[in-house]
Formats: structure tokens, C-alpha cells, sequence
């Protein structure tokens, strides 16, 4: 299984490389270079002694160029700059449950534990987008998901718990606030 595993990663700056080959590519969907290459740091190929593959790629969203190293020599320089940015997708997606369902950390550190805990995370995500869509609310995800979890062990509709929360936010708090000197 591991055999067929690969990566795709931006370069960094002032990576030291050598260019064995040199690819052709359709320099009009926005592929700049595809070239083989070897990492020429003693560092480096302790670490990594293969040969890997650099793609060049301009973005034509924002017009950056976007520079590849991935270990995979045979899927097509276009695929491998698809791949990144749905990479990126992804990791946005894991950020979001990161922020809004609050996976700080894992209660576990056993491959079923983390699954686990990622799963329900997802399926927590997924509900409350469905209450969102099916009930048209204006509230946010996390507006939603933070109504809900103050309220967990109410038996009162969802819609009637979120109608009520957004009265609630539109009264104005009372000033409580003690006066150290008098206006």
C-alpha cells in the first residue's frame, strides 16, 4: 500500500537542485516547466536520495507562479498542480473543524481513536449544515452549531431554539456596570 503513496509540496526558497531531464509541456494551460531533478544538499539527500520531479506551474486565478517537487514521476505536470490545490481545499476544510468544532487536540493517539473523534467531527459538520440549508437560517455554521451545543439537552425544535436565540441577540443588554465616579 505504502508503495503507491506520494506527495506533492511546494518548494522552498533556495533549494539547492540539480535538472537530469527536461519535459515538454502546454506552456498554455499554464504549465511553465516539468523537469527531473536530484537534491544536490548533503542534508537533503541523506534525507530523500530519489529523484523527484518539478513542476512549475502559473496560477491563472492570481497569475503566481507555483513551483512543485512530488516524488510521483508519471501522473501528467497539470494533474500534479490539481492535486496541490485541492490539497489546499482540504486543509481549509480541516481548519474549519479545527476552529468550529474544536478538535484541539485528540483524546486518543491510536489510528481508531483520531478516526474516531475525525468522524464524528465531520458528521457534526454535516448535520448542522443540513439544519442550515433545510431550515433557510441566515445564522453561520458556527452561529448554529454554538445554539446548539448550549442547548443539547433541550427538547424544544431547532427552529424554535434558533428563533429564540437571534431574539435574544437583538435586545439590548442591560448596563451593569458599577460607576466609579458619578456622570
Amino acid at each position: 500500500m505504502l508503495e503507491s503513496a506520494f506527495f506533492v509540496t511546494r518548494t522552498k526558497a533556495g533549494i539547492c537542485l540539480n535538472r537530469l531531464e527536461s519535459r515538454p509541456v502546454d506552456r498554455t494551460i499554464g504549465l511553465r516547466s516539468d523537469h527531473i531533478v536530484w537534491l544536490t544538499n548533503p542534508q537533503s539527500v541523506a534525507h530523500y536520495p530519489d529523484r523527484l520531479r518539478r513542476v512549475s506551474y502559473r496560477d491563472p486565478e492570481d497569475g503566481r507562479v507555483l513551483v512543485f517537487l512530488t516524488n510521483n514521476l508519471d501522473l501528467p505536470a497539470l494533474v500534479i498542480a490539481q492535486l496541490y490545490k485541492l490539497r489546499w481545499r482540504v486543509e481549509l476544510f480541516f481548519k474549519w473543524i479545527k476552529q468550529n468544532l474544536r478538535i484541539k487536540h485528540f483524546f486518543g493517539t491510536t489510528d481508531n481513536a483520531v478516526k474516531t473523534q475525525v468522524w464524528i467531527a465531520i458528521g457534526v459538520y454535516v448535520l448542522v449544515a443540513i439544519v442550515h440549508k433545510e431550515l433557510r437560517l441566515e445564522l453561520s455554521l458556527s452561529q448554529i452549531l454554538q445554539i446548539l451545543s448550549v442547548n443539547a439537552f433541550e427538547q424544544v425544535p431547532v427552529r424554535e431554539l434558533v428563533t429564540k436565540a437571534a431574539a435574544q441577540d437583538e435586545q439590548p443588554i442591560p448596563c451593569k456596570q458599577l460607576m466609579l465616579w458619578p456622570l
